[in-house]
């Protein structure tokens, strides 16, 4: 790997030549500003505000702007002068757990590569008494035009710095955490809790950029001339939780399902998904005090006036006989039969309702005569 820079580590009395490696790439793809109608490159033109000429890179140099507007000119001696002691070195200044560093402040990452055979020694010993005492060192050091602050530790057997902003550089967090004034349960801390717990742990190496694939595969189809656009499959977003602890559930059973595990815990929970489908019982009606009723039917016994069945509760009877009749018919047979005896049940129900009338006409021309001849004995006697 190339250098970008060449120093030494100040640690004590101990120097230790090193080089300077980036430890990171990017892999984001860059694309060029083209013309649209013809395809061809739109490329920046540096050119001066003065006389309108562009002008190249070996005439440009550095300038600070005033707040009136001029420019005060800054050569690159003018900054090599400066008394700077970091200029070639890291200088290891304290030596602290890794827990004090923030990780809002980590930056850039570096190798420190040992920098001829003489280094070997002194950087060995720096790799293993940073390993033994579990700390990482807080350093300064100086690159591109400005001093930094750094911070080494180890990674495998090489001696790796990050970047570090400057405290003053991390902005404090105000107005950014929620107004609101929220309790949180104990029930869904111990959700939460086990939806961590599911998800477990990952790979680091297995992770990959997706969308620089995408980017890739499409490069790859359009410049073969055989892309044809698709849309893309979106997930649709989450609302609004109505219901903390169900979507707690739920992430958990998710998770152990992508997972292979088997979900015991949390089934048949109200608004839970899989939860078992709930037996409907159906809620007899109770008959009324002291009326029957007849199986099958339901309805009401009919009542019994003078110790006999009236005449109407006879013909409601016929007419129920053959309403159950009918019903029988048409499940063993066909409609046809199920028409003709509800004709039969409604002419059997006329036909007694005629008796009844008829008894009924005929006793009372009985009575009648009864009553004529009895003034007729007494008359005689």
């Amino acid at each position: 790997m190339r250098s970008i820079w060449n120093g030494a580590i100040s640690f004590g009395l101990v120097s230790i030549p090193i080089k300077l490696v980036n430890a990171t790439e990017s892999h984001s793809i860059s694309f060029r500003q083209i013309h649209v109608n013809d395809g061809g490159r739109v490329r920046y033109r540096k050119v001066c505000e003065l006389d309108g000429e562009e002008v190249p890179s070996a005439e440009i140099g550095k300038g600070y702007e005033e707040a009136d507007g001029s420019i005060v000119p800054i050569t690159d001696e003018d900054l090599a002068q400066l008394p700077l002691a970091t200029a070639k070195t890291i200088e290891i200044m304290s030596f602290v757990p890794a827990e004090e560093i923030d990780p809002l402040q980590m930056d850039a990452a570096y190798y420190l590569a040992a920098n001829g055979a003489t280094a070997a020694k002194p950087y060995t010993l720096l790799r293993e008494a940073l390993k033994r005492s579990r700390k990482v060192a807080i350093a300064k050091y100086a690159l591109r035009g400005r001093e930094r602050l750094g911070m080494l530790r180890v990674v495998d057997d090489v001696i790796a710095m990050h970047g570090l902003l400057w405290p003053d550089e991390i902005r404090a967090p105000e107005g950014v955490a929620p107004d609101a004034d929220v309790t949180v349960r104990d029930a869904e801390l111990d959700l939460a809790d086990a939806l961590m717990a599911t998800l477990g742990e990952v790979e680091m190496a297995s992770l990959h950029d997706d969308y620089r694939e995408a980017v890739e595969a499409l490069i790859v189809a359009k410049s073969g001339g055989a892309f044809e656009p698709t849309e893309a499959v979106v997930e649709p977003a989450g609302g609004q939780v109505i219901d903390l602890m169900a979507a707690l559930e739920r992430s958990v059973r998710a998770a152990k399902a992508s997972r292979g595990e088997a979900d015991g815990e949390g089934e048949g929970e109200a608004g839970g998904e899989g939860a078992a489908e709930a037996e409907v019982t159906p809620i007899r009606r109770k008959a009324r005090a002291g009326a029957g009723t007849r199986a099958g039917t339901g309805a009401a016994a009919p009542k019994a006036v003078g110790g006999k069945k009236s005449t109407a509760a006879s013909a409601k009877k016929t007419a129920a006989s053959a309403a159950t009749k009918k019903k029988t018919t048409t499940a063993g047979g066909k409609s046809a039969t199920g028409k003709s005896t509800s004709r039969t049940a409604k002419t059997a129900a006329k036909s007694t309702a005629k008796t009844a009338a008829a008894k009924k006409t005929g006793s009372g021309a009985a009575a009648s005569a009864k009553k004529t001849a009895a003034p007729r004995k007494r008359t005689s006697a």
